[in-house]
């Protein structure tokens, strides 16, 4: 199976019902079909199955019935059909892009990128092959040796966010698939359809039936069906705070170990030494990508006093000349539309509200009239404080305060006094300073003179309500592993 240019629809241009894979087969879901529409123009691009827990049963047992297999096969064999899988990925990158500007708003650029960087993180995963490693331990009697292995959990669970839901099929996967696992994928049912093509892509390699399974549905449904499964070794969740709280609560009944990458409010710290320029273009570039939509990007800036005005004034200058739209329909956009109406209802209440708890709009600060679609306007707002909700309330849209400070240490203590701690940033000349922020900001990580983006050879991990484990890199590939200690009597 291949699809070209617009494989949202049919044939005939009628939007596409779409069908679970499920042990190596698409497979039709009876029941309630989902509607999937393209936040920037609310145009019907496809339906997708309201998964019932009889299917997601049907797909646990089918990646339970393939993993002993699948672990058995040598790791380097596994990575040989990852390497399958990104193949297909470059042959539709173009394709594959459309979609998610289709379905997520996503400039065409970013999504671009998003698809080059899955079929990457496949490969980076499948070269682990060879260097996943155990240890050899000392052990206290003579004659006797003691090995520590890493094996495979058994069967993963991956439910996705909607805001880059290409990539997160691949950070689910990639490391499970390699060190052994099985999984079963649940996409978000607001930007499912790339996840069904992915599907589709995949099919057409020779990966062994079983081993990659997808089923679609809403959270409250097919994803709770999923997660309370007691067939389920480990649920990996990527999404918003209260969520990765219900899927503790319901792992905890069968004691599924968890990995969850939530919510976040990084902070940004600009000094007086530092290069205004570059801090506004690098944190205008962390605010606005995926129209702020991103749980790393920076959400608040502590400014000191002597540079306030001068960063205010490059900020405000950036934010207007944004360029935002229906990023199917335009190029050279810098963000499009937020992905739907909550979403939109939720930048413009924490704009109000910071407007009445006394801070001050610079620009923007209102919902973009462009005809359809969810469009906020870009928005600077000086005068925040730490009390405000804006400070300390994840916004997830276009929306970025400024906060005055008089020190490197009273920036510190601020932007640590958060629920979040996944990411976080510092602008400055003075090595000590950087430093120093290394040393003492309480987050998963610190991006020094740079835009808030992680690289896939890192660990990508939060503290406090950020989350539970971490992704990407060793330490990312081994939250997929458990541990078995061999005591060997000589």
């Amino acid at each position: 199976m291949t699809f070209v240019s617009k494989p949202t629809t049919t044939e005939t241009g009628r939007p596409r019902d779409y069908r679970n894979y499920i042990d190596g087969a698409f497979m039709p879901a009876p029941g309630e079909m989902i509607e999937v529409l393209n936040p920037a123009t609310g145009v019907l691009l496809g339906r997708i199955p309201e998964t019932d827990a009889e299917a997601v049963d049907a797909a646990v047992k089918a990646a339970r019935r393939a993993q002993p297999a699948w672990e058995r096969l040598p790791a380097i064999e596994r990575a040989g059909f990852l390497r399958q899988v990104s193949a297909k990925l470059r042959e539709h990158r173009v394709e594959l892009a459309d979609v998610i500007v289709r379905e997520q708003g996503k400039i065409r650029g970013l999504a671009q990128v998003e698809v080059d960087f899955t079929a990457d993180y496949i490969d980076y995963m499948a070269e682990w092959a060879r260097r996943i490693e155990g240890e050899v331990l000392t052990s206290d009697r003579p004659t006797e040796t003691m090995l520590l292995l890493r094996k495979p959990l058994g069967v993963v669970a991956g439910v996705l966010p909607w805001n880059f839901p290409f990539f997160l099929i691949a950070r689910k996967m990639a490391p499970a698939l390699v060190t052994g696992n099985t999984v079963v994928i649940k996409p978000s049912e607001e930007t499912p359809l790339n996840a069904y093509l992915f599907a589709e892509l995949l099919s057409q390699t020779d990966l062994p039936k079983g081993v990659f399974n997808l089923v679609g549905g809403r959270g409250r449904t097919t994803g709770e069906a999923l997660i309370s499964h007691p067939g389920i070794d480990l649920i990996t969740f990527t999404g918003s705070v209260e969520t990765g709280s219900h899927i503790m609560q319901v792992a905890g009944r069968n004691l599924t170990k968890v990995n969850l990458e939530l919510g976040g409010k990084a902070p940004a710290i600009v000094l007086k030494d530092a290069d205004l320029d570059l801090a506004a273009q690098a944190i205008h570039a962390s605010r606005v990508i995926n129209t702020g939509q991103v749980c790393n990007c920076a959400e608040r800036v502590y400014v000191e006093r002597e540079v306030h005005d001068a960063l205010v004034e490059k900020l405000a200058a950036l934010f207007q000349d944004t360029r935002y739209g229906d990023p199917s329909l335009q190029d050279d956009l810098h963000m499009g539309p937020l992905i739907n109406q909550a979403g939109l209802d939720k930048v413009a209440r924490a704009v109000d509200l910071a407007r009445e708890q006394g801070a001050t709009v610079v620009t923007g600060g209102s919902r973009a009239d462009l005809g359809q679609g969810f469009h906020y306007k870009p928005t600077v707002i000086t005068g925040a404080t730490a009390d405000m909700d804006i400070m300390r309330r994840e916004t997830f849209g276009p929306v970025l305060p400024i906060q005055i400070v008089d020190s490197l240490d009273e920036a510190i203590a601020l932007a640590n006094d958060s629920d979040y701690g996944l990411t976080s940033s510092i602008y400055t000349r003075d090595l000590n300073a950087a430093m120093q922020a290394a040393r003492e900001l309480k987050f998963g990580e610190t991006y020094i003179n740079r835009e808030n983006f992680e690289a896939m050879q890192g660990f990508h991990a939060g503290r406090r309500k950020s989350g539970i484990g971490g992704a990407d890199g060793k330490h990312g590939l081994y939250e997929f592993t458990a541990t078995h200690v061999v005591y060997i009597k000589g």
